[in-house]
C-alpha cells in the first residue's frame, strides 16, 4: 500500500473516531430537568423539607440540584434521556425517604420555557387576576382535556399548550369560576398546578 493510501486510511480512521466521540458526547450531555411534585406541604399534609428533598435528588446522583419554594419544584441535570425511568427512580426514593407516595412529573427545561412563553404577558397572579398552570400527566395531555374541565366561558379563559393548560380569570369573578368544580375530577387527579409566577421563575432559573 502506498504512503498516500496509508495516510488516507489513517485520516479516515481518525475522522470516524472523532465522529463517534462527538456522538457520544451529545448522548451523554446532561439534560436540564424540572421535577414537579404533586400535593406536598398542603394543609399540613405530606410535609416535605426542601433541604431533605434536595438530598434525595443528590443521592440519586443528579447534578446541580436546586429546589424552589415549598410547593415542590426541583431543578437538576442528568444525562438520562428517559423521563419515565427518571420519574420512577425519583418517586421510589421519595417514598423511601418520607414514608409516603408522591406523584412526580418530570419535564425538561425546553418544555417549561415553551409553556412560560405561551402565557400571555398580560396574565398575572396578583390582587386583580389569577393565572394557574395545570401540568398534565401523559394520559390527559391533550387539547381535548379542556372539554373535560367544567368551566365558565364568561369568566374563565383556558389555553392548551403541550403538557399544560393555562387558566386565567379575574379574581372578582372567583365565585363564578369553574375552578371550584375541579377538585376530585379525573383531570384534577392527573395534574399538578403552579401559579404563573412560579412557572415564569422556573423558566428563568433554567435559562
Amino acid at each position: 500500500m502506498s504512503e498516500a493510501r496509508i495516510i488516507g486510511h489513517q485520516d479516515s480512521i481518525q475522522n470516524t473516531f472523532e465522529l463517534r466521540s462527538i456522538h457520544t458526547a451529545i448522548l451523554n450531555k446532561p439534560m436540564i430537568y424540572i421535577a414537579l411534585l404533586r400535593g406536598i406541604n398542603v394543609g399540613g399534609n405530606k410535609k416535605v423539607s426542601m433541604k431533605e428533598l434536595k438530598s434525595v435528588f443528590e443521592s440519586l446522583e443528579h447534578r446541580d440540584v436546586i429546589t424552589y419554594i415549598n410547593s415542590g419544584n426541583v431543578i437538576f441535570t442528568d444525562p438520562e434521556k428517559n423521563k419515565t425511568s427518571l420519574t420512577q427512580k425519583i418517586e421510589k426514593a421519595i417514598e423511601q425517604k418520607f414514608g409516603f407516595e408522591v406523584k412526580v412529573l418530570v419535564r425538561d427545561a425546553k418544555n417549561i420555557k415553551k409553556v412560560a412563553k405561551a402565557i400571555p404577558a398580560s396574565w398575572h397572579n396578583d390582587t386583580e387576576q389569577r393565572t394557574d398552570i395545570l401540568f398534565l400527566w401523559d394520559e390527559f395531555d391533550s387539547k381535548k382535556t379542556i372539554e373535560l374541565i367544567k368551566h365558565n366561558p364568561a369568566v374563565d379563559t383556558l389555553k392548551y399548550m403541550a403538557g399544560a393548560i393555562i387558566w386565567n380569570f379575574d379574581r372578582r369573578n372567583y365565585n363564578k369560576s369553574g375552578m371550584h368544580d375541579l377538585i376530585g375530577t379525573p383531570v384534577y387527579k392527573n395534574m399538578t398546578a403552579r401559579n404563573v409566577n412560579t412557572v415564569r421563575k422556573l423558566a428563568k432559573l433554567t435559562a
